[in-house]
Parts: C-alpha cells; sequence; structure tokens
C-alpha cells in the first residue's frame, strides 16, 4: 500500500495519490496534473479512478484533464449532476485498487453530493478516510456555499451535516487517519488547523464540532461568524461542475510572447488587464501604469481569484521564466481568458525609456512621525475585518482588501488625502495601493512590514481594539 499526500501551500489544498499492486487512485486533483502522471510514471502504475468529494469552489479540478490522459473513471457521490459523463457513486459502494478497497460515505452537508473515501487495507481493516471539505482538522467545511435555492438552506445543509458526521464519521475507529482536503489558510472552513491531518480519535477529542451537542447547538456553532466567501468560489464551483479547457490550450494562449508595440497595442483595447507578479519590494521600485500587482510569493491565485474579473484579457508581466507557473496558478483558479506576456518583462519596458510609476515605500516610524502634523494625513488599514478587530492604529479607517475590486469602496478618499495603506506584513497593501493607482489615487505611500513593524512601536502609535466585532 501506498498513500501520498500532495499538498499545495498557496491554495491549502491536499491532493491524494493512492496505489496498490500497480493499480492507482487520486483524490482531488489540481487542474495542472503533471505530478500525478509523474508519479504514477515512477512508480509502473496506472491511474485507474480520479475521486472527487464535490464539487470544489475553491480550485478547479484536474479531473477531465486526468481522464483524458489516463482513461481513468471520474467518481463522485450520490445525486451528482453534471455535463460530462461521470460515475455517480451510490452511498456505500466499493472500488478496487490492487489490494485496496475504497468505499463510498455519502456525507451531505458542505454540499449536497459532498462524499468521504474510507480506504480499507490489504486486510479490510480501515485505514484511512479522505473527508474532502467534510471534516478538517480542528474544523467541519462550511455549509452556506451551496445555498442557490429557497428549498435548502444553510441552516438545513448545516443539519445534514451533523447527520454526516454522527453517522459515517463518529462511527469509525480512533485509529482510522483523517486526511482532509484542505489545511490551514483555506476559506472553505472557519478555523482550520495547522496540520494536514489527523485520526479520528484526536479530532473525535479536539474538534468542537464533534463534541457531544444537540443539533440544534451544532448548526449555531458551525455556521456563527462565517465570514463572507471569495467571489471566485461560485465560478470555480461553475466550471467543475459544467467542464473547462484543457490547461494545454490555455497555457498556448498565455505563453504567447509580446514585444513592447504588440504590447502597448493590446493594452490600449478596452477591459484588457496588466497583471504584474514580481515581488512586491520589485514592484514598488517601479511598474507600467495601471498595473494590478499580485504577487507570486504570496496567496497568488486566492487574491486574484477574489479581485481580478473572469471576463477579461489579462496580458501578464512577470519574472523571466516565471511566465508558465503564473498561468497554471492562475488557471487553477479559473481563468482561462490570457493574451500572452511582456516578453524581457520590466526590465525591456524600462530599457526603452517607456513610462513607468512607483509606489513610495515608508517605515513604519516615518509614519508615526507624519502623524502628528499632517492634518489631511488618512491610515488605510486592508487587512480583515477580525485582523482590525483584534488591534489597530486608533485613527486607522479599515478597507480589506477583497473589498478594493469594488473602485466604490474608495470613494471617500480625496485628491488632497496623504494615504498610507498597510496590511499585516505588507504583501496585501502593495496589492491595494496598486488599485488605487489604477482608479487615479496616487498620493500614497505603503507602509513596508505592516501591522507587524508597526505595533513594535507601541509607544509612537494609540492603538485599540473593536469590542463589539470581537464579542
Amino acid at each position: 500500500m501506498f498513500v501520498k499526500q500532495l499538498y499545495t501551500g498557496c491554495l491549502s489544498e491536499a491532493a491524494y495519490y493512492i496505489e496498490s499492486n500497480g493499480i492507482a487512485a487520486v483524490i482531488d486533483p489540481l487542474r495542472d496534473i503533471e505530478e500525478y502522471l509523474s508519479l504514477a510514471k515512477e512508480r509502473n502504475s496506472s491511474i485507474r479512478y480520479i475521486f472527487e468529494t464535490h464539487f470544489h469552489a475553491d480550485f478547479v479540478s484536474g479531473h477531465l484533464d486526468l481522464a483524458a490522459a489516463t482513461g481513468a473513471s471520474i467518481v463522485y457521490g450520490p445525486g451528482t449532476q453534471t455535463s460530462f459523463p461521470v460515475h455517480v457513486a451510490k452511498d456505500g459502494e466499493s472500488f478496487e485498487i490492487g489490494k485496496l478497497r475504497v468505499e463510498v460515505l455519502h456525507t451531505p452537508g458542505h454540499t449536497m453530493e459532498s462524499s468521504c473515501y474510507l480506504l480499507k487495507n490489504e486486510e479490510g481493516k480501515d485505514y484511512a478516510i479522505f473527508t474532502g471539505d467534510t471534516l478538517f482538522v480542528g474544523d467541519v467545511g462550511r455549509p452556506d456555499l451551496a445555498q442557490k435555492t429557497n428549498e435548502i438552506t444553510m441552516d438545513d445543509l448545516a443539519g445534514m451535516m451533523y447527520e454526516s458526521l454522527q453517522n459515517k464519521i463518529m462511527p469509525l475507529a480512533d485509529d482510522v487517519i483523517v486526511y482532509p482536503a484542505h489545511g490551514a489558510g483555506s476559506s472553505c472552513g472557519k478555523n482550520l488547523g495547522p496540520e494536514t491531518f489527523s485520526t479520528i480519535g484526536e479530532q473525535k477529542a479536539t474538534n468542537y464540532a464533534l463534541q457531544q451537542q444537540s443539533r440544534e447547538e451544532f448548526i449555531k456553532a458551525v455556521t456563527d461568524g462565517l465570514a463572507a466567501p471569495p467571489q471566485y468560489f461560485p465560478i470555480n464551483a461553475r466550471i467543475n461542475k459544467e467542464g473547462y479547457d484543457s490547461l494545454d490550450a490555455v497555457l498556448a494562449k498565455g505563453m504567447t510572447a509580446l514585444d513592447i508595440p504588440a504590447f502597448k497595442k493590446k493594452i490600449k483595447e478596452p477591459d484588457v488587464i496588466i497583471l504584474d507578479t514580481r515581488k512586491a519590494a520589485v514592484f514598488t521600485e517601479g511598474f507600467i501604469p495601471g498595473s494590478i500587482f499580485i504577487g507570486l510569493e504570496g496567496r497568488f491565485a486566492e487574491w486574484a481569484g477574489s479581485l481580478l474579473p473572469f471576463d477579461q484579457e489579462i496580458v501578464l508581466v512577470t519574472d523571466e521564466g516565471k511566465e508558465k507557473e503564473t498561468i497554471v496558478r492562475l488557471a487553477r483558479v479559473g481563468f482561462e481568458k490570457f493574451a500572452g506576456y511582456l516578453a524581457g518583462g520590466f526590465e525591456q519596458w524600462k530599457n526603452n525609456n517607456e513610462p513607468i510609476d512607483m509606489i513610495i515605500d515608508v517605515e513604519a516610524d516615518e509614519l508615526a512621525m507624519d502623524m502628528p502634523f499632517d492634518d489631511q494625513l488618512v491610515i488605510v488599514d486592508v487587512r480583515k475585518l477580525p485582523e482590525y478587530a483584534d488591534g489597530h492604529i486608533k485613527e486607522a479607517v479599515n478597507i480589506p482588501l477583497d473589498e478594493l475590486s469594488d473602485p466604490g469602496s474608495m470613494a471617500h478618499l480625496e485628491d488632497n488625502h496623504n494615504i498610507y495603506v498597510h496590511c499585516a506584513g505588507g504583501y496585501r497593501s502593495v496589492i491595494a495601493a496598486s488599485l488605487m493607482k489604477r482608479q487615479g489615487i496616487h498620493n500614497l505611500r505603503n507602509v513596508v512590514g505592516g501591522w507587524s513593524k508597526i505595533k513594535e512601536l507601541n509607544d509612537k502609535f494609540k492603538f485599540e481594539k473593536s469590542k463589539e466585532v470581537l464579542n
């Protein structure tokens, strides 16, 4: 028996490769499938099944491309309806993988078709359960993502989740390994733990959702405090259900090198987005006017999906050699409308004496020195509301980064304001500054190091917490 977790940190996503006697299965694959194909080739195995735990909302699955490459069957849980051929499994149905067996456990709650896959070893003993978004380490899947009709409410789904956990998960032995689809940082739950796997026994002891409580208490516990899901979640869920272009076709469009004349012609077209994926500290020193910055070093795909429209063409400015990685990571969350990349990158643009823009970086102590003497100074804190509520500069205005995709969120910022933007560490604030620049707000500065540096100067700032939010 061979089981491998394939974890992608920037999406907090876990796919799985299972193999026995030359037969393999992949659970919840990402859109870029080379790792699975390489692993099977390396181990001289054949991928026979692709098990999907549900219609993922936070990434585009690789089920179609992997099935086309291997001939494997795509398996979903009961009640699944798709626009492409799949095997809709029955609750309790089993699949043989060499000397192993995988049993389908229908566990609606996160979505209606959500299912877990129970792996039994060569002796027929329960060995591990692949829980998708039904059970995480320390949490359970949010029950609001599939609420699209009046017939099924969030509370209905939470009730189904309670029954699924009580009837399908809790009876399992304590030593059964729990392999979830996501880890810390994912928006598919409220507060996922840092570990990427656990055991049933550990979760029974520590996971709030598996403690002894009534159905009503459980519903309240899992629905209270849910933040709004990222705007791209329903788009990705629809793509996974209806199908998509092959990744090779997407790459063919995106990997078109544009010289400067071709690039300038393209960006003059309406609704074309210039996306710059270099590092934040490099971007602030100079960039093509109108560019949106989202750096590869952060939660790149997640922020792209939250901030960029899916129906507009994207042209890329990247570090040399990073073009393909950028396209693949964007394709993971459903972007397909690429018009190419700037050949030679920003350096080629600058060396050609084309116009450039920049963002002024300042240290936290410079902000502290400027505050008492500038009545037009406005501090914009772009962290999430719970982060802001837990502590912020007393005078700071909170505009969470995911709200800045709406230009109306900047309506109260005036031309005469001296704007200082910060986040937690300096990544999100540069994204925010680029969005503000694109809307014509240029009198701004980026606070390097963000809140992490600001709070070190506790003798130079006045801090407060938003108790009404925290409580």
